[in-house]
């Protein structure tokens, strides 16, 4: 495909209205002492105006926050309140007084995490107080949900003082199974932590020390197998002196790390026996004859680099003082104490990590966090202790070492994601880490005795947890993730309009590609001005009747059409006033990767227009589907925009295209045909399509469950279909619900999310031969992003070579 400028004429959206300036970086070292941390600039991710505005609207829409209760239990009828509250609740209060441990049993408390902070370390923007550190702390929650199903509740504390902290937390533990604490400055971090952990009988864990120690200890295991050595031979500097630094050499000394083969350094340089200068009883454990007094005199000679400070801390020089084959983790965020290249420049076999995820060997505590808690509350254990911590580092690099599946080589758009230098550890999309980390550390806990409720059997265990998490959420990420590591060049039809250009800048700040405006340069301009969003200045503006490709995207469209009733005169005026037409016309032509339409038009009015341009894939259906993300479960519906009332093949095709869909999305398809009937009780016109359409299925033998027809009642309640029908072929509820016509399907898809019952992604337009997505008229910025990286993905894979 054509890359660099595009097909016709532009302009650069806004000239004159000024640039973005990107803030300064923040270091991401915590602060070694409890005075506050300098301010910071915000994150670079989603930053200037359009960055920010993103963010504030994301948090304030719908409901605000990121987080809500909800009921896990039906709460319609007087009988069920009955139940829930009054009289019916007296008596799981009354079994709990006699045993407490049935609380596990008849309340949330066992899978449900308090995530405490007093904000004195929020990120990399220092001291913001406890109410500014809020928004982390809920997003730290929603981490807990998405990738280990714990239920996490977030509570910020105002006080730095200790002792009131610890105050406030110790009374929590018949609320909760575990304790979170997080973005505490050093030193008070750990003399809280201590505190809790002497008082609570449940995990107390500060994500920023143990956490990040856990991934360096995995990353470790298997840079010192690859470079052969003895982890606990090695000779090891650390530079930084704050939580996680110290957290680290405890967790490595616990390993088998020999304390008089460690140094550590700080700001002021090695801390040393005797040293007096900017000491503390944390520092003083960690202090050694030595004679080297600068962290390049640390260096000589070293195994091992940690890096939990500043960037640039790190020359070259240093590097090549070190022995032969160093590794180093260089982890200060956003940039490391040393960049991979430079270090590798002086010792080519060097293996390096840092905390990016644009380099190798991303050391990120999302590895560890939820799937630590996750085995630490499935046993009930008392705490979380080196054991456990050792055995998560252990799972890690373990899992590090198998092949690695498909859907993640594809994810991150690379084929050498195998065990060596640059794989360490897992990646965060890797779908294993909830079978292989929760088990490790709840077994841990079982062995050193700090379980209360010992697993029976860890096969059924895996299951179980692999049964927890949606694929749909994991298939998502992927495919984001997959767009950064191949990003695309999307046009965004309805470039006048002020959500697609602050959606433009989104997906350009998201790392997903090159946007391009369609649309008129002084009115695009007016309305960046009018929305202030002076860092989409620079971006591309494509003015349909100026382009130099306009001729032959007329020819072309004429060629398609003329047998069809189309005349020149109507392709010019197509092509010259109908933006989809042409930016269909762009994609087709290979002007550009995608496209992304719908938001002031509906879907049959922007799908006519494309499909002009764009035919089918070959042996294909156009279709569109919409994806229903509910509580604990997602439904894929289809087809929700294009056929109206669909014959029995056209079904049959829907229903085996949607199912390729579905496992692309890395679910298995457990297809219904719904009607109004069930099973032959009612003869008529829709119901015996649907009944035709499932023996058109049944004579083409698809490798996916499927049945009907049915209703929806019975296809999503799979005890309702043992109960009534158990004769049905389906193993348990559908996930793929194919619809009998459009006005049902559209109509379900939008009443469901209006209810509050779930919410919707989509639709997805599927089968065409060109990448192009629609999202419903009025969408919002995300869906319009979401839409467009949706395209393209679809792109990138189609360039992406087969899988082996």
């Amino acid at each position: 495909m054509a890359r660099g400028k595009t097909a016709g004429s532009s302009a650069k959206a806004g000239a004159g209205t000024g640039r973005r300036r990107k803030p300064a970086a923040a270091s991401a070292a915590k602060p070694a002492a409890p005075q506050a941390a300098p301010q910071a600039s915000a994150p670079s991710v989603g930053d200037g105006a359009a960055g920010r505005a993103e963010a504030l609207a994301f948090h304030v829409a719908g409901r605000p926050g990121k987080l809500e209760i909800a009921p896990t239990k039906p709460l319609t009828t007087q009988q069920d309140l009955s139940l829930a509250y009054s009289p019916g609740v007296a008596w799981p209060c009354l079994a709990i007084r006699d045993d407490p441990a049935t609380a596990y049993d008849y309340t949330a408390r066992g899978n449900m995490v308090a995530v405490i902070s007093n904000g004195t370390a929020v990120l990399g923007l220092g001291n913001l107080g406890a109410l500014a550190s809020k928004p982390v702390m809920e997003g730290k929650a929603v981490l807990f949900k998405r990738f280990a199903d714990v239920d996490a509740i977030d509570l910020e504390l105002a006080t730095e003082d200790v002792d009131e902290f610890v105050a406030a937390v110790r009374y929590l533990g018949p609320t909760f199974a575990g304790i979170n604490l997080e973005d505490i400055a050093a030193p008070a971090c750990f003399l809280i932590e201590d505190k809790l952990r002497e008082v609570m009988d449940i995990p107390v864990f500060h994500d920023d020390q143990h956490g990040t120690a856990i991934i360096i200890a995995a990353g470790l295991i298997n840079a010192t197998d690859l470079t052969d050595r003895k982890i606990g031979d090695c000779r090891i500097v650390v530079n930084g002196a704050g939580a996680a630094a110290i957290a680290s050499m405890n967790l490595l000394h616990a390993m088998g790390v020999r304390p008089d083969h460690t140094i550590m350094c700080d700001s002021a340089g090695v801390i040393y026996k005797g040293r007096s200068e900017r000491m503390n009883r944390w520092k003083e454990a960690f202090a050694v004859d030595t004679n080297a007094r600068t962290l390049a005199d640390a260096l000589d000679g070293a195994d091992i680099f940690i890096g939990l400070s500043v960037k640039d801390a790190v020359s070259r020089e240093m590097v090549a003082r070190m022995a032969e084959r160093p590794i180093i983790f260089a982890l200060a965020n956003p940039d490391p104490e040393i960049r991979p290249d430079d270090a590798r420049a002086v010792r080519p076999g060097a293996i390096v990590a840092t905390g990016r995820s644009d380099y190798p060997n991303q050391i990120n505590n999302v590895l560890g966090f939820p799937y630590i808690f996750r085995g630490a509350l499935d046993v009930r254990a008392r705490t979380i202790n080196d054991a456990m911590k050792i055995a998560a580092a252990e799972a890690l690099a373990a899992l590090a070492r198998q092949d690695v599946p498909d859907e993640v080589d594809r994810a991150y758009g690379r084929d050498d994601l195998r065990y060596g230098p640059g794989y360490l550890v897992p990646t965060p999309f890797d779908p294993r880490l909830m079978t292989a980390v929760p088990p490790a550390v709840a077994r841990a806990a079982m062995e050193s005795g700090v379980a209360r409720k010992p697993l029976d059997d860890m096969t059924l265990y895996r299951r179980q947890l692999a049964s927890r998490l949606d694929p749909t959420i994991a298939a998502f990420r992927s495919i984001y993730e997959t767009v950064r590591r191949r990003p695309r060049r999307v046009v965004f039809a309805e470039g006048e309009e002020e959500r697609s250009i602050r959606a433009a800048i989104a997906f350009r700040e998201a790392g997903y590609g090159v946007p391009v405006l369609l649309g008129r340069a002084d009115r695009v301009a007016a309305a960046i001005a009018d929305a202030g969003l002076d860092q989409a200045g620079d971006i591309e503006v494509v003015n349909a009747r100026l382009s130099e490709h306009n001729e032959s995207y007329i020819a072309d469209l004429y060629a398609r059409g003329q047998r069809d009733g189309v005349m020149l005169r109507d392709a010019r005026r197509l092509v010259n006033h109908d933006r989809n037409v042409f930016a269909a016309a762009m994609v087709q032509a290979g002007h550009a990767d995608a496209m992304v339409t719908g938001l002031t038009r509906g879907f049959l009015v922007c799908y006519d227009a494309v499909a002009r341009v764009i035919a089918p894939k070959p042996g294909h259906r156009a279709l569109s589907m919409s994806i229903l993300v509910a509580r604990g479960r997602t439904v894929f519906v289809a087809d929700t925009n294009v056929h109206e009332l669909p014959s029995a093949e056209e079904i049959a095709d829907i229903a085996i295209q949607t199912a390729a869909r579905v496992r692309a999305f890395g679910q298995e398809p457990r297809v219904a045909l719904l009607s109004a009937a069930n099973f032959g009780n009612q003869e008529r016109v829709i119901t015996r399509r649907v009944r035709d359409a499932v023996r058109a299925l049944e004579a083409r033998r698809p490798d996916f469950e499927f049945d009907g027809e049915m209703g929806a009642d019975i296809a999503l309640d799979a005890r309702l279909m043992r109960e009534l029908y158990p004769f049905c072929r389906l193993t348990d509820a559908a996930n793929v619900l194919i619809m009998p016509g459009v006005h049902a399907a559209n109509i379900a898809t939008k009443m469901v999310p209006a209810l509050g019952a779930a919410s919707v992604i989509g639709p997805v337009l599927d089968g065409l031969s060109r990448p192009v997505q629609i999202v419903n008229m009025g969408a919002s910025v995300t869906d319009l992003v979401n839409g467009a990286a949706l395209a393209a993905h679809e792109a990138a894979v189609a360039d992406m070579p087969p899988a082996p």
